[in-house]
């Protein structure tokens, strides 16, 4: 039965992602949104990951009650989007505070997960959550009449995230012990990893905010695009299926060779944005830059520090956050016909830091 409800939880907490991401760029454009307003919008999400854990890593802690009122605002939040679309920085506020919910949500059941499930299952339950992200992408393209659509979505899958959240909460077994912080935990033994850590994930912010947008503007239908979307998720699950026999390579030349791949992957979405054969290609391509890469950095990290917890939990902070909001930020900005020329200049950073180490 938990592994049920994990999955549930997986499925429709990453199909609202798959909706906010793949569509709401969309929807934004379409009701008359710049490109950098999108962008601006959409580093919201990142930046309140890069900052909530700072906060609740000295001043509050993460407990049940903070948790179900993480899940209750993140639906009062999702509801206020048909109020506050029309109005830039309702809209931008509205979109902070979800983002604040968004950042607890997610890490606080992953540890219910990894503690019930272990290691094996845990693998099985999460991968749900690629599915739901590859259907919603394939369903909401087909109906995606009117701009406004896309809300509906989301509020119906934030609705049942939040059902499923609150059924495992009887699974989670609050720790007395607060775990001991590592004196030595340092960025600057590592900096160089940290930087790549950084710029990789800064040279997916034109991918996450305006891939969408980019397709469509060059001729690719919005259903095309939805397909496009699913087949990287797709090379994403069958990478993440049987990555295993890979990992007794050495890991800095796992990453060095994945984030090679995604300049290579920037650079055709460049060279060829209305070639539908040559972007399902360069989408192939996301089982590397994304799924091989996500595994490698995980156990790469975790060989580099103590505090093993401490380091993932700003591995997501620094990559994810603060890398995904200057990304979108810098996307925004500078979108346009060399959108991924920026995106293969920011990887190759990360490629030129990696071996720094």
């Amino acid at each position: 039965m938990l592994f049920f409800k994990l999955s549930a939880f997986y499925f429709f907490y990453f199909a609202a992602v798959g909706v906010y991401i793949i569509f709401m760029p969309k929807v934004l454009h379409d009701i008359g949104y710049n490109a950098f307003d999108i962008g601006i919008i959409f580093a919201l999400a990142p930046l309140m990951r890069f900052a909530t854990p700072f906060l609740f890593l000295k001043h509050i802690e993460l407990n049940q009650n903070v948790f179900k009122n993480a899940l209750f605002l993140s639906v009062l939040t999702s509801s206020m989007f048909y109020i506050t679309i029309d109005n830039f920085y309702a809209f931008m506020i509205n979109n902070a505070i979800l983002g604040a919910c968004l950042s607890l949500i997610l890490p606080y059941l992953e540890v219910t997960a990894l503690k019930n499930l272990g290691k094996d299952k845990y693998g099985k339950s999460r991968l749900y959550g690629s599915i739901g992200f590859m259907l919603i992408s394939l369903i909401l393209a087909k109906f995606l009449s009117e701009p406004k659509i896309a809300l509906h979505y989301y509020l119906a899958t934030n609705v049942l995230t939040v059902i499923f959240a609150l059924l495992l909460l009887k699974y989670d077994v609050p720790s007395k012990k607060k775990e001991e912080q590592s004196e030595t935990f340092s960025f600057f033994k590592y900096w160089p990893f940290w930087v790549s850590l950084f710029f990789m994930q800064m040279s997916f912010g034109g991918f996450y905010n305006f891939f969408t947008i980019y397709e469509t503007q060059n001729g690719i239908s919005l259903e095309m695009t939805s397909y496009l979307w699913s087949f990287g998720v797709v090379c994403e699950i069958l990478m993440l299926y049987y990555q295993a026999p890979l990992f007794k390579n050495n890991l800095l030349s796992i990453l060095k060779i994945c984030v090679s791949i995604t300049i290579f992957r920037w650079l055709l979405l460049y060279l060829y944005p209305d070639s539908l054969s040559m972007t399902f290609f360069s989408q192939s391509l996301h089982a590397f830059s994304f799924g091989l890469y996500h595994s490698a950095v995980i156990m790469f990290l975790y060989t580099l520090y103590e505090n093993k917890k401490l380091a993932q939990q700003f591995m997501y902070g620094v990559a994810y956050g603060l890398g995904g909001f200057i990304g979108a930020l810098v996307a925004g900005y500078v979108y346009g016909e060399y959108l991924f020329i920026f995106s293969a200049i920011f990887a190759l950073i990360s490629l030129i830091s990696l071996f720094l180490i």
